[in-house]
């Protein structure tokens, strides 16, 4: 059996494939090696009864996650994971890789996430290229939950929420300055905790307060991460998250907007990713 692992920063999909190609599903939080030590990631796979159960028979693991861009990032992941699959073979890459995978239809194309952070590469199906770094939730991350998480909490802390939308949030969430300000800056995983605040935005997204700059910040990130290849215009372009099925609508006018024509916009990448795992890389390979 084989574990194939589609990870952001937020939460991690994790895919049982056994020989008859049966899949099984499960989830723990994301793991990004920014943010997680080998002894988290160790920890937090333990508190899955169900995955852990499966340590003995899992062969190989494939995991793709949010922050694996480097040896030594990487390393940090497959060292939490292989303490707990002590048997299993455990390749570890970038969640850009992932995201190619999942969307790739046969030719080539550039593909984008839009989640908690955001990035994008163009992939012919053999090699990957990124044109642009991501620079994460402080210096990039556009279009991200974590972009437009900040725009809602500086202006609920500069007292710009429009009356409405500032009693639901009050509503919602009870929250105070030093409560913000302490897990933007005190506690870990500040990007996860900005962009948990996307429910609040998706739901009132048609207010004009909000749909003028959710299209603008979608804009952003295609001008930043798409408008970057030089022949964007006559490549289509991918889309993998929750977050960019949520905001089609908008995505799609932003695209308009610059000419880029969106092929398609995946919300769940996992089961695309295992069925291009079965399809290339796992085909000839026992599982």
């Amino acid at each position: 059996m084989i574990f194939i692992i589609e990870s952001g920063s937020t939460k991690s999909d994790w895919v049982l494939v056994n020989s008859k190609s049966k899949q099984t599903f499960y989830n723990t939080i994301g793991f990004n090696p920014y943010f997680h030590s080998a002894e988290v990631v160790s920890s937090e796979i333990r508190k899955n009864k169900e995955i852990v159960g499966h340590a003995s028979s899992v062969k190989k693991i494939f995991f793709y996650g949010a922050g694996c861009s480097s040896e030594k990032m990487n390393n940090e992941i497959k060292k939490g994971i292989q303490s707990v699959f002590k048997s299993a073979e455990v390749l570890v890459e970038h969640d850009l890789l992932a995201c190619a995978f999942a969307t790739y239809d046969g030719e080539p194309g550039i593909s984008c996430i839009i989640g908690t952070g955001s990035n994008s590469c163009y992939f012919d199906g053999n090699n990957l290229t990124e044109e642009v770094p991501a620079l994460g939730y402080v210096l990039g991350d556009e279009g991200s939950g974590s972009y437009f998480g900040k725009f809602l909490l500086s202006s609920f802390l500069y007292h710009k929420l429009p009356a409405d939308l500032l009693n639901d949030f009050q509503d919602t969430y009870a929250l105070t300055e030093a409560e913000i300000v302490s897990n933007v800056y005190q506690k870990d995983s500040a990007n996860v905790y900005i962009a948990s605040f996307m429910p609040f935005i998706v739901k009132h997204k048609n207010h004009p307060f909000f749909n003028d700059i959710i299209i603008k910040g979608l804009q952003h990130f295609m001008e930043v991460h798409v408008c970057c290849y030089k022949n964007y215009l006559d490549t289509p372009v991918h889309f993998v998250g929750s977050l960019s099925a949520l905001l089609e609508d908008e995505l799609r006018v932003a695209a308009d907007n610059l000419g880029i024509e969106i092929r398609s916009i995946v919300a769940k990448p996992v089961e695309n990713l295992v069925s291009y795992h079965l399809k290339y890389i796992l085909k000839n390979q026992p599982v």
